[in-house]
């Protein structure tokens, strides 16, 4: 058999038809995509991190379970004693693990609707069932939808993000209550921005036995050592632990991660200040002309109104910047950009760019 031949008798066609993640080149831009930490660390703990780097025994396999993070993560993100935590390459891997423990058992998953779109891709990956849970028209949790659409889909899993993204709202406790009272699935709820909102779910992860919490640290300035973490129950995490992969955190990681803890107070200043820039932003926004909607997320939604939403993306490249279209990826985001908080410079140049293909 030919190449082609093999590949089309041993690839799926559901991989054949698909197409790799798509990350846009961003060499020599404002980067205001991806939801990063625009700020990097003071150049002495960069000089400190990298002895620490040097001394890494890269000939051995490391810790596989990242014992020297464990206790100060805890610490730092003041998780209940009585919760265990599991660790990923990034959110992404737990949420792939999360649903191939699915596979081949007909239960499907869900997720709200629009949402991040990595929960319905790797369910797709995974060839899990998928269902979209509706949004109300301030994107809150639709009950009445949600709770048709669970009854119909049996799911044995629920993604639920606070705040979600791509919209950057935090959805009513009340309400997400009630579909965590109404359900025998395990709800995951991903607090990915929590750095950047007051709301904390971690006590619901204690009070109800269906309920686990997802985080990253790659919003709060660490996302190059894609390092995401499963906090719930130990009768959960143990179950997890079973079918995650060996020495899935590699030793630089967990190096860089545990010097980032040790110096946590960088962290949550950069923190403290994307917060800061994140109300600058929309009220220069705002007072543009532009609808920009609430978010508790390190990134902000912007109506474009008149301006067309894709030639304002194109302009912005032209500009070097680099912003998320949003146009065309759901009806509910239409003639919409999204807008990484940067620096107070990166929003100004930002700002100006627009200034310039409006009046232009």
């Amino acid at each position: 058999m030919t190449r082609e031949e093999l590949i089309q008798a041993l690839i799926p066609e559901r991989v054949r038809q698909g197409a790799a993640y798509q990350v846009p080149d961003a060499t020599g831009m404002i980067k205001l995509d991806a939801m990063e930490n625009p700020y990097t660390w003071p150049q002495s703990l960069r000089d400190e991190l990298a002895t620490r780097l040097a001394d890494c025994e890269l000939n051995r396999y490391p810790d596989p379970h990242a014992e020297a993070i464990r206790t100060p993560l805890k610490q730092w993100m003041e998780i209940p004693e009585t919760l265990d935590l599991i660790f990923g390459n990034g959110s992404d891997e737990i949420i792939a693990l999360l649903i191939s423990n699915l596979i081949g058992t007909g239960r499907s998953v869900c997720a709200p609707d629009p949402s991040f779109v990595m929960f319905q891709v790797l369910a797709n990956q995974y060839t899990v069932p998928f269902r979209a849970l509706p949004l109300d028209s301030d994107f809150d949790i639709d009950i009445d939808g949600w709770m048709d659409g669970l009854m119909e889909a049996d799911p044995a899993l629920i993604f639920i993000p606070q705040p979600n993204n791509p919209t950057g709202n935090l959805f009513s406790k009340d309400r997400l209550a009630q579909i965590v009272e109404s359900t025998q699935a395990l709800i995951v709820i991903d607090e990915a921005y929590t750095a950047f909102t007051d709301a904390d779910y971690l006590d619901w992860a204690v009070r109800y036995p269906n309920v686990v919490v997802m985080r990253t640290l790659s919003k709060v300035g660490l996302a190059g050592s894609r390092f995401g973490m499963l906090i719930g129950h130990p009768d959960w995490i143990v179950e997890f632990d079973k079918i995650r992969l060996p020495y899935n955190i590699n030793v630089l990681s967990q190096t860089a991660v545990q010097f980032a803890l040790e110096h946590a107070s960088t962290l949550e200043e950069q923190s403290g200040m994307i917060r800061q820039e994140r109300m600058r932003l929309t009220t220069l926004l705002t007072e543009r002309g532009y609808t920009v909607w609430g978010s508790e997320a390190n990134f902000v939604v912007m109506e474009c109104g008149d301006q067309s939403a894709r030639a304002l993306f194109e302009g912005l490249k032209q500009h070097r910047i680099l912003v998320k279209c949003l146009d065309g990826s759901h009806p509910r985001l239409a003639n919409t950009l999204r807008l990484t908080v940067g620096a107070p410079e990166e929003s100004d140049a930002l700002l100006a760019a627009l200034d310039q293909l409006v009046s232009g």
